[in-house]
């Protein structure tokens, strides 16, 4: 097993982790851009780690150990940020639908 490589996938897990904190973040703050400029990052990442190969074929059972728990971070996090983020988009939804009523109550009452 190539030592450097371990480290390498193992590092490429850990960023993913970290910006997965940093989307949950933008989320909690409804920083939207921030988020998407995050997701982005987040892509590049798995990208990244999609083209260094099979971790089951590089990582000792240390490693496998390390990739299980930061998968699992991830993944709370994307629970919570889809939390988030849908919660804005049924309020965001909600007002869209309060004006699109007010308007058609002040046509009707216009007429």
């Amino acid at each position: 097993m190539n030592m450097n490589q371990q480290q390498l996938i193992l590092s490429h897990y850990e960023s993913l982790a970290h910006v997965s904190q940093l989307m949950l973040q933008a989320a909690w703050r409804n920083d939207w851009d921030t988020l998407i400029d995050a997701e982005a990052c987040c892509a590049s990442l798995i990208e990244g780690l999609k083209a260094a190969g099979d971790p089951a074929q590089v990582l000792d059972a240390e490693g496998r150990k390390r990739k299980h728990e930061i998968i699992r971070r991830v993944l709370a996090d994307d629970a919570q940020i889809r939390d988030l983020t849908q919660a804005w988009l049924r309020q965001q939804s909600a007002h869209l639908g309060h004006d699109k009523n007010t308007r058609a109550l002040e046509d009707a009452y216009r007429s």
